[in-house]
């Protein structure tokens, strides 16, 4: 297989099984260059050491603004009022503001306090297995894997759970594509999430509660509040990051325990192996697909390719969580393997802040699903299933399956 410039990784089709064309990558090109179709060049890194390296080098910014020449600034496109605050999320910042905003939000997300969340996320996913089980079959990404952690990353902020298909709509636009600055399709569903954040904040300051947006409306970090824009974007990246994420990996992973009815009939015998079975799903699946961008700054030199000051490199996680340098038999699934260095929610200090509340859900809604639905099976051919298109993601569209008789 030989490497092509052409190739569309952004399709649907690609999505279907990607891991051939970068395990060609990782020993061919393992610095590749690619055009997106809003133009932009991007640089993808495929072996697992250069990714993890990618996520702690300081030679590569998180925010372009400490990257790019003043020129290349300038010739940067315009962006609409109502989406400069979303240049400047948590994900998009490098210290010390990245450091200013994480340690208001932290602490609302450690393992210890994740746990005692464990009976409302259980209680959650009985509820949606009730009503799928009366109806003996369900879309698994529209009646599970959805609303499951939608539900719960809603509760945590304190917005109606009514509300979480407006916001996965609104989200699903958004992650669809590369640059949303840079996209005037998802003008309408930011317009429409920006209309309904700022109001409710209005609301919430009316009337505080006990929920994540009052306490980060009143937080105050070595003397800072967070701005309005800030808070905006903080909660409009804990929304989308909060379940899209899970979705994925919820999703993906009950997928591939299908293709792999031996590993599923073991975790059925075995339950207690469901901690060790997520973090394989979440190596062999990578919701995340490839990181979010980097950009140089400085001409970095990496494996004979240089990566020019300002360029956006990204590191396909999804390749390195299957690099045969580091993991044996890397395109198995093996739900009992240890060690198991997976990047799936990445390295350094933007590893995933959500990953404890990711790993809970998953482990749940898992071990839930299976459990009470001993003749789970697929609804139809796998090979008319619907990947996500997008950059960053890998996700199914639905899942069909059967869960009665």
């Amino acid at each position: 297989m030989s490497v092509s410039s052409t190739t569309d990784i952004l399709s649907p089709a690609f999505k279907v099984d990607p891991f051939p064309f970068f395990a060609n990558l990782r020993e061919e090109a393992p610095v590749w260059s690619t055009v997106l179709p809003d133009k932009t060049r991007i640089w993808l890194l495929s072996r697992y050491e250069d990714v993890l390296a990618l996520f702690s080098d300081e030679r590569f910014a998180k925010s372009r603004y400490n990257a790019m020449t003043p020129e290349q600034l300038r010739r940067q496109p315009w962006i609409p009022p109502m989406f400069r605050p979303l240049d400047r999320t948590m994900i998009d910042l490098d210290q010390p503001d990245h450091t200013r905003l994480r340690a208001l939000v932290h602490k609302d997300f450690t393992p210890r306090l994740v746990e005692q969340m464990r009976r409302r996320v259980q209680a959650l996913a009985d509820e949606l297995l009730d009503a799928a089980m009366r109806r003996g079959e369900m879309d698994l990404i529209r009646d599970y894997a959805l609303p499951l952690p939608m539900t719960v990353i809603t509760e945590i902020l304190g917005v109606p759970a009514r509300d979480h298909n407006r916001f996965h709509r609104w989200s699903k636009v958004i992650v669809s594509v590369n640059q949303f600055n840079q996209n005037w399709r998802v003008i309408p569903a930011v317009w429409k999430f920006n209309r309904y954040l700022r109001s409710f904040f209005k609301t919430r300051r009316a009337a505080p509660r006990d929920d994540l947006i009052s306490a980060l409306m009143q937080a105050d970090e070595t003397g800072n509040k967070l701005s309005e824009d800030e808070l905006f974007a903080m909660v409009f990246l804990l929304l989308v990051a909060g379940h899209e994420t899970t979705v994925n990996l919820i999703g993906s992973g009950v997928f591939e325990l299908l293709r792999h009815p031996d590993q599923m009939d073991e975790l059925r015998r075995t339950p207690e192996l469901i901690k060790s079975a997520v973090e394989e799903l979440l190596r062999f699946t990578s919701p995340v697909f490839l990181s979010t961008e980097r950009y140089a700054r400085e001409d970095v030199m990496l494996h004979g390719v240089t990566i020019p000051r300002g360029g956006m490199a990204l590191g396909v996680i999804g390749s390195a969580n299957r690099d045969e340098k580091i993991f044996s038999e890397p395109e198995r699934l093996n739900l009992s393997r240890e060690p198991n260095r997976h990047l799936s929610f990445g390295q350094g200090i933007h590893y995933c802040l959500g990953a404890p509340l990711a790993r809970l859900e998953a482990q749940i809604a898992i071990n839930t699903l299976l459990n009470r639905a001993p003749n789970l099976r697929l609804k139809g051919s796998a090979n008319a299933l619907c990947w996500r298109k997008g950059l960053i993601l890998r996700g199914l569209e639905k899942l069909p399956i059967k869960i009665g008789g």
